[in-house]
């Protein structure tokens, strides 16, 4: 590891260290990151059987959002680099050869990001999530940025592995089931509010969840914060959940 690498290790434990265990250590990590590697925004994704399941870790509430809106479209370069198990590099999603994720540039491009790099997360050999990192000027990362993002994408596995060893877990639980668990601690309002819409519109959990992300993104908004509207009733879906139809208690 060159002199410069082994800095920004030193100073991204440090930030590490200074915050709790887990989900505190993961943001701190984040800002961090923003701060040492030069971009935007970061955030750590949770990928678990082919899907993004939570935001364990951002430097903003707009990286926050950004990672959500890969998992309110089900698509995104943190999903492609978990599957693929290697960096998925966006230096500019407006241009006309970038058509992977049509929903999901949309929405970062209306949030005013043009770039995004994520790096696979690994617990010993298994990639178990992403580290996304948000740029709002097109271009590629420079060769120190790439090795940076590359160092914070190795570090974000110890605030997982806090986690996976933390009360909330049971420590019986194998390696998997443990990560099913750590999985459920986020995002819980979509989870209430997929059980909710299986009783309303009699339908399996699938298709509940499928409802929830369709109405989310015909009225541009997240998962979670139809989730929350659904949770609190403030929003009713009909069984066609189309847009005119929703219902919104007095």
């Amino acid at each position: 590891m060159t002199a410069s690498l082994q800095k920004l290790r030193t100073e991204l434990n440090a930030a590490m260290s200074t915050a709790g265990a887990g989900l505190p250590a993961a943001n701190e990590l984040c800002v961090a990151c923003v701060d040492l590697v030069g971009v935007d925004g970061a955030a750590i994704s949770m990928v678990y059987d082919g899907f993004s399941h939570g935001t364990f870790g951002s430097s903003s509430e707009m990286s926050r959002r950004l990672d959500e809106h890969q998992f309110t479209f089900g698509e995104g370069p943190c999903l492609d680099a978990a599957a693929e198990g290697k960096a998925v590099l966006v230096p500019d999603l407006n241009s006309p050869d970038e058509q992977r994720w049509p929903g999901f540039a949309g929405a970062a491009l209306g949030e005013g990001i043009h770039a995004v790099f994520a790096m696979p997360i690994r617990l010993s050999s298994a990639c178990v999530g992403a580290l996304d990192l948000f740029r709002e000027a097109p271009g590629p990362l420079t060769a120190d940025q790439m090795a940076g993002g590359m160092l914070v994408a190795e570090l974000a596995s110890l605030p997982l592995m806090d986690l996976m060893a933390s009360k909330t877990v049971n420590p019986a639980e194998t390696s998997e089931g443990k990560q099913r668990q750590v999985v459920d601690l986020d995002r819980i309002e979509v989870y209430q509010a997929t059980g909710m819409l299986m009783s309303q519109l009699d339908v399996g959990p699938a298709e509940a969840l499928v409802r929830l992300r369709a109405h989310a993104i015909s009225t541009d908004q997240t998962a979670s914060e139809v989730a929350w509207a659904i949770v609190e009733r403030r929003l009713v879906l009909e069984r066609d959940d189309r847009g005119h139809n929703e219902k919104r208690p007095r």
